[in-house]
């Protein structure tokens, strides 16, 4: 199963470490365009001076991790696609270009199931779609929660419970579902 990533699961750090992590399991393959890494680096801004540039770092190991994740639609694809925001076409673009499966956003407003299913894609939100794959593979997905966990605990010095750390990083019921194991 070939499925998209929005900029908007792939910025947030836990996030994106829980879906890249089930990804290098063998679960799925992930895709993604040059723009939307683009939209990560910039966003990673806002952390400070120093935010872009390891975004930058970040994206460049994304990228030989996954040399044939990133995929680049014609203009022609865009051209004929259409949704509520026009913002948010590439991503579209990109998703059929890369005959993916679907797309994992947390942007539901902007992806209209019914527009998606005419190109064949189901629009799929983070939480469930990782809550799918604990409830097929608990072992895979608990092994990648483990090591998000532990590396979460070293960069924050805080003492991170499983559950609360997924909570903050809006991955509720898969937090409720590791932590009842």
């Amino acid at each position: 199963m070939k499925m998209l990533l929005d900029a908007c699961v792939i910025y947030p750090t836990v996030m994106r470490e829980m879906l890249l992590g089930v990804a290098h399991k063998g679960a799925y393959t992930p895709l993604w365009s040059a723009r939307i890494l683009e939209e990560w680096a910039l966003a990673a801004r806002k952390l400070g001076p120093q935010g872009e540039a390891i975004a930058r770092g970040e994206i460049t190991m994304l990228q030989a991790a996954f040399p044939k994740a990133q995929v680049t639609p014609h203009a022609g694809l865009e051209a004929r696609l259409w949704l509520p925001d026009v913002n948010d076409i590439h991503v579209l673009a990109a998703a059929v270009h890369g005959n993916a499966d679907g797309i994992i956003t947390m942007n539901a407003k902007d992806f209209p199931r019914g527009i998606l299913a005419e190109e064949g894609l189901s629009r799929n939100d983070p939480d469930a779609f990782l809550l799918g794959h604990f409830h097929a593979a608990p072992e895979v997905v608990g092994k990648v929660a483990d090591a998000v966990l532990t590396e979460a605990r070293r960069l924050s010095g805080e003492d991170w419970t499983l559950r609360a750390l997924m909570k903050k990083a809006r991955l509720p019921r898969l937090g409720k579902a590791l932590a009842a194991g």
